[in-house]
């Protein structure tokens, strides 16, 4: 346990003008809080505000914080309030202290949802003062160090499993590499204790059969950059063995194929030098192909900045070079701890990390429930990045597989709302395609459009997904209005009465709604029925009598009707598994054919619905076991009849595309039966076509037909 002194000098040896009797008040003050407190290991409870404090000096941080560190836990576990720590230290370190102890009230429960808003306020509650997700950071490591004194072998994977969804994120996504490592490599050895030893064994019997090739290679590196005047500070650094383990799964690849187990560090004093000792070497050795990767010119968004490069090198070893300058170094380790400033005593308020937690609050400010934050923010902390470029040269950054909606949201929320039309690298092409590393993209906009809720098919980013479903769900809400509304005039018309305004308002409070609006919306979603409605404006009147029986309803070129005998039958096909005298129709968001796998969904008043086993919608219904049929095609129907497949495609908007596309379809002895066009530009039309085709087979001879036309960009069996 680092002694009173010890933390004292080491403050003073990196931040002279330190307050070193307000440290010294710090110590002695959460020392005697925490009196005889123990922790699971046995060791005084004061033992761990002092290692985090400890951790931090490492990074460099300032005063206030190493402070905050050994106070931190004084409110959560002593008497301690927060006016009496304001008194003692002042507002600045108060607040701090108040920020981690909201932190630490946050448990990432496993309950999905729970999970979801407490991550919520976590943002938040970090976003007032970057310093408080410092000093957590440095909480949680020492409590992975310290894992193992834990009994509970659950709460041990609990803890481990937040440690590697959130904290490492986290602290990758403030540039804090080191940090980030040793908490992945922490978590990992309790996730996956056999697959971490199992690496060790072969990271070890490969230092045994190096050597000192590590020292050898680092020599002539040295002796060759110096024949060229470059001075350079060269080390080794051996992956973790999470690393090693997580790129063997993202590559599928084997122990035996890495290639840069080992990464040589090349620090050089300028950014000039970067350059040069590149060139230098790669011309001294032959350089391994598709491994050149230029982050000084276009920086992570974590502030990142190395060159990186592979190259055959000494002794024709494959090796990993990392070439940057000692302030890249610093910052590549530390991150945002590296900006800190200490002579005017606070925190830097600009660069990429902030701007990346600046983006966490926009998409927590469109995102309308926590369990749709949390998952749009694992979208911008897990994914790997492109660089692309506006025609002004300006350079924005993006998940790996992000399309031109994502990048025109990534300029601005208005230009993403606005977009029409894009243009890569000069040529005009679909909004759904992949960008690329070095892509210029131009967005090209109208005052007329708006979001189109086919975007969310595509779009990778949180901020791109959430505009999108704000814009989704007011207009999903004014739907349901309309249809609550409509709805309810015909069921009041259908009792003898009129439907005013005054009526509604008069039961609002009855159904706990606001306005009228919402009071229809709930009942066009189907939260409530006109019959409840009714009755709360009319109490005790009887409903009158009217027609009970089930009519089955139409699916678009099928009836679907059922014997009674156990069987169902839409057009001749039958259905095995039914329940005798149900109605059935084919679900419109997946529709089946025969020759899918199929399930049953069974509806008050509406009977039973088929849906392809793969529907998104099925998931509606996960909580309702009871409301699932195990149906499947009568395999012996000799049925000619045809039913309903759905297509989406984007077709080149040239004269004779629309003629060839019927003819393709026409010949694989398909009929369009229906066809609506989603999108349109200039240069392409999306559209929607409804194809009689006899089953899955039949429509993917068709599918093929198409893709194999010049005049078609793609296509794909439509869901929804």
């Amino acid at each position: 346990m680092i002694r009173q002194f010890e933390l004292v000098e080491k403050v003073k040896s990196y931040d002279p003008g330190a307050d070193e009797k307000a440290l010294n008040r710090a110590y002695v003050f959460a020392m005697k809080a925490h009196g005889a407190q123990t922790r699971a290991s046995g060791d005084p409870y004061f033992s761990h505000p002092l290692e985090v404090a400890g951790i931090l000096t490492q990074f460099k941080v300032d005063c206030a914080s190493i402070i905050t560190a050994l106070l931190h836990d004084t409110i959560e576990d002593t008497d301690t309030t927060l006016q009496e720590i304001k008194k003692r230290f002042g507002k600045e370190v108060a607040q701090l202290v108040d920020g981690v102890t909201k932190l630490s009230r946050i448990e990432f429960q496993s309950d999905h949802a729970q999970q979801a808003e407490n991550f919520r306020k976590f943002v938040l509650a970090m976003s007032e003062d970057i310093r408080v997700l410092l000093v957590k950071l440095a909480d949680r490591l020492h409590n992975m160090r310290t894992l193992h004194y834990i009994s509970n072998p659950d709460k041990r994977r609990r803890i481990a499993m937040e440690t590697m969804d959130i904290y490492a994120p986290l602290a990758e996504r403030i540039g804090m590499q080191e940090m980030k490592q040793e908490l992945e490599d922490l978590a990992f050895g309790e996730l996956n204790p056999d697959a971490r030893k199992s690496i060790l064994k072969r990271l070890d019997f490969l230092r045994q059969k190096g050597g000192d090739l590590i020292e050898r290679i680092i020599a002539e590196l040295e002796r060759t950059l110096a024949d060229h005047g470059i001075k350079a500070t060269i080390f080794g650094r051996e992956k973790t063995p999470y690393s090693v383990w997580d790129k063997m799964q993202h590559k599928d690849i084997g122990f035996e194929q890495l290639s840069d187990i080992m990464a040589f560090r090349v620090i050089v004093e300028t950014r000039e030098d970067c350059y040069l000792a590149l060139g230098v070497a790669h011309g001294a050795y032959p350089v391994v192909p598709y491994r050149f990767k230029d982050y000084i010119s276009t920086p992570k968004p974590n502030g990142y900045r190395s060159i990186h490069t592979g190259v055959f090198g000494p002794e024709r070893h494959r090796i990993e070079l990392q070439i940057r300058t000692a302030e890249m170094h610093e910052i590549a380790e530390h991150g945002v701890a590296a900006h800190w400033n200490y002579k005017q005593g606070g925190a830097a308020t600009e660069g990429p990390q902030y701007r990346w937690l600046r983006e966490l609050l926009d998409i927590l400010e469109h995102a309308q429930e926590p369990e749709e934050f949390l998952e749009h923010t694992k979208l911008e902390m897990f994914k790997d990045q492109v660089f692309c470029f506006t025609p002004r040269g300006d350079l924005i950054t993006l998940p790996r597989g992000a399309t031109p909606v994502d990048f025109a949201y990534a300029v601005h929320s208005e230009v993403g709302d606005k977009c029409v039309g894009t243009k890569i690298n000069g040529r005009m092409m679909p909004l759904r395609s992949e960008l690329r590393n070095g892509d210029q993209v131009e967005i090209i906009t109208s005052k007329a459009q708006t979001p189109s809720p086919t975007w969310e098919r595509f779009v990778i980013t949180g901020k791109a997904r959430a505009r999108i479903r704000r814009f989704v769900r007011i207009q999903e809400r004014e739907e349901y209005i309309k249809l609550g509304r409509a709805m309810l005039d015909q069921a009041f018309l259908e009792e003898g009465y009129d439907l005013t305004n005054k009526a509604l308002k008069n039961v609002l409070k009855v159904f706990n709604q606001p306005h009228q609006d919402d009071l229809c919306a709930e009942v066009g979603v189907g939260n409530l029925s006109c019959r409840e409605v009714f009755e709360a404006v009319y109490p005790g009147q009887r409903k009158k009598e009217t027609d009970d029986k089930v009519v089955p309803l139409r699916a678009k070129g099928r009836r679907a009707r059922n014997d009674g005998q156990g069987e169902g039958k839409g057009d001749g096909v039958s259905i095995r598994g039914m329940i005798p005298g149900m109605a059935m129709h084919f679900a419109e968001c997946c529709h089946p054919l025969p020759g899918d796998r199929i399930v049953g969904i069974v509806t008050t008043g509406k009977g039973v619905t088929i849906h392809t086993i793969d529907c998104d919608t099925l998931g509606d219904f996960a909580d309702a076991p009871e409301r699932w049929l195990d149906v499947s095609w009568d395999i012996d129907s000799n049925s000619p009849d045809v039913h309903v497949g759905r297509i989406h495609l984007t077709v080149l908007n040239v004269p004779g595309s629309l003629g060839d596309l019927s003819t393709a379809i026409a010949k694989s002895d398909g009929n369009i039966s229906n066809l609506r066009i989603t999108s349109r530009s200039k240069q392409f039309f999306e559209m929607l076509i409804d194809i009689e085709v006899r089953d899955v087979k039949h429509l993917t001879h068709v599918i093929a037909a198409l893709r194999a036309n010049p005049a078609i960009n793609s296509v794909e069996r439509a869901r929804g």
